[in-house]
């Protein structure tokens, strides 16, 4: 099958193009023109790039034939960028001429990659029957999307789905996020500087989470949303210590030096019942491991402590 994925230069896009070539499949990597991440996007015969920005995805019209399409790619997720309401509006009409690009390409099926921002704060695991009360023009903006991508699926006879994913981790996170944050601050034998780290999340390693968005693109049930998680959570404050047990054991962590962002949330799970029941899909790594992998992957000639 050949699989035309966008975004594939990022934590979970890269593992997904990995998770489709190991599986015997053909990938056509759609990625930003002159991107510093394009060697994150797995080296092999099965793999072609093509360069064209998330805005001009017309211009592909008529060049390629897939079976599948993923949408990953996204402008603006840094926290800065999340309530910027231009760039947020800009992804809905990317997000569609993705859908359009798909069925222009004679894709059967076409899978979105949303976020549990689309649900905002809650205090229960995320599932298809929770609420959707986005705080965010980030969460706003990718509700809108799933939807409108939706009803372009279905007036154009393309099998749909939409994943919402939760917390991922993995060796091509941004630097900016916690687990790479923590990981890196510690190698250098500095003291990571975090809030309280009071909040339930849940997290689920990329290379897991392409696992379930495949196994949604091989049997998710058309039209379905899932939740993509690991499906428990445990205080934020565990995940950073079992970080600094594995990395340098003896270092301090500083916790409260700043304050929580606006509209943090306190609580993230989800519920992969219905993920599972209908596509098989488990998680397979522990968070432990997946961090092992992480700092061996990125740092070879570290030792650490542990």
């Amino acid at each position: 099958m050949k699989v035309a994925v966008t975004g594939p230069t990022g934590s979970i896009g890269s593992e997904l193009v990995r998770e489709l070539i190991d599986n015997g499949h053909e990938v056509i990597a759609i990625i930003r023109p002159g991107s510093d991440r394009s060697k994150n996007v797995p080296q092999s015969e099965s793999v072609r790039i093509i360069e064209c920005d998330v805005s001009d995805y017309k211009s592909l019209h008529g060049k390629e034939k897939c079976d599948m399409f993923y949408h990953l790619a996204w402008a603006g997720t840094s926290v800065s960028s999340r309530n910027d309401t231009e760039i947020q509006a800009n992804n809905i009409q990317y997000a569609l001429d993705a859908a359009e690009l798909a069925k222009n390409w004679g894709a059967k099926k076409f899978v979105g990659v949303g976020s549990q921002a689309e649900n905002g704060p809650n205090d229960g695991p995320l599932s298809p029957s929770t609420p959707i009360r986005p705080v965010s023009s980030y969460g706003v903006a990718k509700y809108a999307a799933g939807r409108l991508c939706g009803a372009y699926c279905k007036s154009n006879s393309l099998e749909y789905n939409w994943a919402r994913v939760l917390s991922t981790y993995g060796k091509n996170d941004s630097e900016k996020t916690l687990i790479r944050y923590v990981i890196t601050t510690l190698v250098k034998g500095e003291t990571p500087k975090l809030t309280k780290c009071e909040q339930k999340w849940d997290y689920i390693y990329s290379r897991d989470c392409a696992k379930a968005l495949l196994a949604i693109g091989l049997k998710g049930i058309g039209g379905k949303t899932y939740y993509i998680g690991n499906g428990s959570m445990r205080p934020l404050r565990e995940y950073v210590n079992d970080i600094r047990s594995i990395v340098r054991p003896e270092s301090n962590i500083d916790y409260g030096a700043i304050d929580y962002y606006p509209d943090q949330p306190m609580m993230l799970c989800a519920d992969i019942s219905e993920l599972t029941a209908d596509t098989g899909f488990i998680p397979q790594t522990l968070f432990e491991d997946g961090i092992r992998e992480i700092v061996n992957d990125l740092y070879p000639d570290f030792s650490s402590n542990e």
